[in-house]
């Protein structure tokens, strides 16, 4: 039926995360024009009358007259390229096993307490760069300090040794020393005799494995296709300071395809720190909150490459550098 009008048609739906995409390709399929209006402003026309009604039925009236009284400025969707949404997607499944790792680390931790207290003080968990889980493989070796007590410390140091020449870790004496006397001065509240605590500590360490194999899965795909972009953005974003070959891709994959912004501005607005101007009469707000109406996960992005910057020393170009070093006096300051 559309397709037979004789005139100009025009498409106007609200996006609904995933659930208008098989709506939008079709018609976009047929030729037709589509525009995705967001949420929050269709939300923001919406609520103009006194009346708050809200039905699949008003809301397709609302919806089209959106369209009518926007006719000239409406947008037609274009979608991204198949690489920045295969790249989006996986840093969507990334983040969504990064909290699983989150929450069987607690639980090893959990585990842990019970067995060997205090030796997530002594030894690293998982490395995001090379996959690697030094507190893991040792747990899996010496569940319980049981297993290190009922052996000399020179025995011990040398068994030690032994495992991380095997792993590929550091081979350092005095690490195995301070293991030995914690275990010394610790007192477990589960025995190593229990039946079951070897199985559960074990287990929880080849679950996190597992997670941590598909992170890093996962991870070097994306750092594949950033690298395969015609653009230089890979190298642009790399050279970033407190961006590595971690932070690179995930933020390639938040931001999509940057030539869709018209300014920086614009990006600023996509991720959702922008302050909004707020004046009313003589009065001009100047200590505005950031907005929080773009992308979370952008945002969180942002804040793990301001957190790696600071750790390390001053840049070349150091204007970023320093005002986050000011911003964090600032906030000191401030607390009581």
């Amino acid at each position: 039926m559309l397709l037979r009008l004789n005139d100009d048609v025009r498409v106007v739906m609200e996006a609904t995360g995933i659930y208008h995409l098989p709506v939008l390709c079709y018609l976009q399929e047929k030729g037709l024009f589509v525009a995705v209006v967001n949420p929050f402003e269709m939300k923001k026309y919406r609520c103009q009358g006194l009346r708050r009604v809200k039905t699949d039925k008003q809301d397709t009236v609302t919806i089209s007259n959106y369209g009518i009284d926007h006719w000239y400025r409406l947008k037609e969707y274009e979608p991204e390229e198949s690489i920045y949404a295969e790249l989006k997607l996986l840093g969507r499944q990334y983040r969504h096993y990064m909290r699983m790792r989150v929450e069987s680390v607690l639980e090893l931790t959990h585990l842990l307490d019970y067995t060997m207290p205090g030796i997530k003080t002594l030894l690293k968990g998982w490395n995001e760069t090379n996959g690697k889980d030094k507190l893991g493989d040792f747990v899996e070796e010496y569940w319980h300090y049981d297993n290190i007590t009922k052996k000399s410390e020179e025995q011990f140091i040398e068994s030690y040794l032994k495992w991380a020449k095997e792993k590929g870790y550091h081979q350092s004496q005095d690490k195995a020393a301070k293991i030995y006397m914690l275990a010394k001065e610790s007192i477990p509240t589960v025995s190593s005799d229990t039946s079951s605590t070897k199985m559960l500590v074990q287990e929880a360490v080849r679950v996190l494995r597992e997670i941590d194999n598909t992170l890093l899965t996962i991870l070097t795909q994306m750092q594949t296709l950033a690298k395969s972009l015609c653009l230089p953005e890979y190298p642009v974003v790399r050279a970033m300071g407190g961006v590595g070959n971690v932070l690179a891709p995930k933020l390639i994959a938040e931001n999509g395809d940057v030539r869709r912004f018209h300014s920086g501005k614009a990006l600023i607005a996509h991720a959702g720190i922008d302050a909004p101007p707020y004046q009313s009469g003589q009065f001009t707000g100047t200590e505005r909150e950031i907005s929080k109406r773009g992308s979370s996960s952008l945002r969180k992005s942002g804040y793990e490459v301001m957190r790696c910057l600071k750790t390390h020393k001053e840049p070349e170009d150091a204007a970023v550098y320093r005002f986050i070093l000011k911003k964090k006096k600032k906030e000191s300051q401030n607390v009581p």
